[in-house]
């Protein structure tokens, strides 16, 4: 091979490999993401009327078919429309499970609504009709509600404001 085609295909080579390290160098373009969240939409909670008797700590048990254990349930009914739904589940020996709610509550004609907006710290899809839960309620007097859902009854009992659900 000649000099002049040594150089030629010196040349050659020199020059794919920089239009080869060219490309690398180009950023690619993005591969779509999941779609971004978004923020639910703004909830306003109505206030309930004043001295309606469902407003307070309300704790119950109860077993729900399919599940091992006892449910512990903490519900706090705030005169300001504010709720929270504590529940924790227990079995025996084991660690338990626990689930922590805030949102809104209020009266319907057929009882009480639970409108969920967070769950355990994260908001949800409002939407979403697992977040919805509705109960036709009854009070025995002088400190028992009990709760028809679409998951059971649950016979609750009145507790302290500052009752808190034990870990």
């Amino acid at each position: 091979m000649s000099k002049r085609n040594l150089f030629r295909t010196g040349r050659g080579v020199v020059a794919v490999a920089a239009s080869m390290a060219a490309g690398c160098a180009v950023k690619p373009e993005k591969a779509p993401g999941p779609p971004v969240a978004r923020a639910p939409a703004s909830v306003q909670c109505q206030a309930a009327r004043a001295g309606d008797e469902a407003i307070g700590n309300w704790y119950g048990t109860r077993s729900q078919r399919g599940v091992a254990g006892t449910l512990h349930v903490l519900i706090h009914l705030r005169a300001d429309g504010t709720m929270s739904y504590d529940e924790q589940l227990k079995r025996g020996k084991k660690p338990g499970q626990a689930l922590g709610e805030t949102g809104c509550w209020h009266r319907d004609q057929q009882g009480l609504v639970l409108q969920t907006v967070k769950s355990n710290g994260e908001p949800v899809e409002l939407s979403d009709p697992i977040y919805k839960n509705r109960y036709t309620v009854r009070f025995q007097p002088p400190q028992t509600m009990v709760f028809d859902g679409r998951d059971g009854r649950l016979k609750a009992r009145r507790m302290p404001e500052n009752y808190r659900l034990p870990f």
